[in-house]
């Protein structure tokens, strides 16, 4: 009965994690060769802000290999790099909050994830975006912040982040 439940969830976890927008993967470098089984990895990836039209976010993971690793059930390590770039006219695509997430990626079979959440320093107009690892007993300090400046796209006048996310 156990092995049913487990194999259920698999499938439902699976299936939820098909439906999510997936990431573009830039490449993938080899950092440990493994002789018979999958190496260990970092791979890069773009997201596009999907509130923030105009905005990019390029991160970095670690990818576990070996036989776990392929089955998907290594514990990867709490850890990214993290750069954005203003790549159009920036539009909202609505009112937001500080501190929204503008993209989520599990990293292990239940508890872990990565977010890349994004806020606004008003001061400056810039779009602030940090990525962190979390879970529900023991998150982790490691986290990467990246900054892009509204800039002038064309004719246009830049739009101010304060306009459109709030505390």
């Amino acid at each position: 009965m156990r092995a049913l439940a487990l194999c259920l969830g698999l499938v439902t976890l699976s299936t939820v994690a098909a439906l999510a927008k997936d990431p573009d993967l830039i490449f993938k470098k080899t950092t440990v060769w493994q002789f018979f089984s999958p190496d260990h990895k970092l791979a890069t990836y773009a997201i596009d802000d999907p509130d923030v039209e105009g905005v990019t976010c390029y991160f970095t993971v670690p990818e576990k290999g070996g036989w776990s690793g392929w089955l998907g059930l290594a514990e990867e390590l709490p850890k990214a790099s993290l750069a954005c770039q203003q790549v159009g006219p920036i539009k909202f695509a609505g009112k937001l909050k500080q501190g929204d997430e503008a993209f989520s990626q599990r990293r292990s079979l239940i508890f872990k994830r990565m977010q890349i959440v994004r806020g606004c320093d008003a001061k400056r107009n810039v779009l602030v975006y940090l990525a962190y690892t979390d879970r529900p007993i023991e998150g982790s300090p490691e986290s990467a912040t990246a900054a892009v400046p509204i800039s002038p796209w064309g004719a246009a006048e830049p739009v101010k982040c304060s306009d459109w996310i709030k505390e």
